[in-house]
């Protein structure tokens, strides 16, 4: 059960932090701006693809995952 007690806590603050990103996320202009973001613009279609923020985000989580991980080993 202490586990289980754990995983709650870090899947609770795991939604946090999300939440604070989202609350916060419009001050950075340079989120959704990154270099290979793809933007195509049509009459009335907009395809908004962000490589290039996907990527940076995969990088810092994949770090700070690995970090969760090692100090709960």
């Amino acid at each position: 059960m202490n586990e289980i007690g754990k995983l709650l806590m870090i899947a609770g603050a795991g939604m946090f932090l999300v939440g604070v990103l989202i609350v916060v996320g419009g001050r950075f202009a340079w989120f959704g701006n990154l270099p290979g973001d793809i933007v195509i613009k049509r009459d009335n279609f907009t395809l908004f693809a962000p490589i290039g923020t996907m990527i940076l985000l995969s990088i810092l989580l994949t770090i700070v995952l690995n970090v969760v991980g090692r100090l709960f080993r």
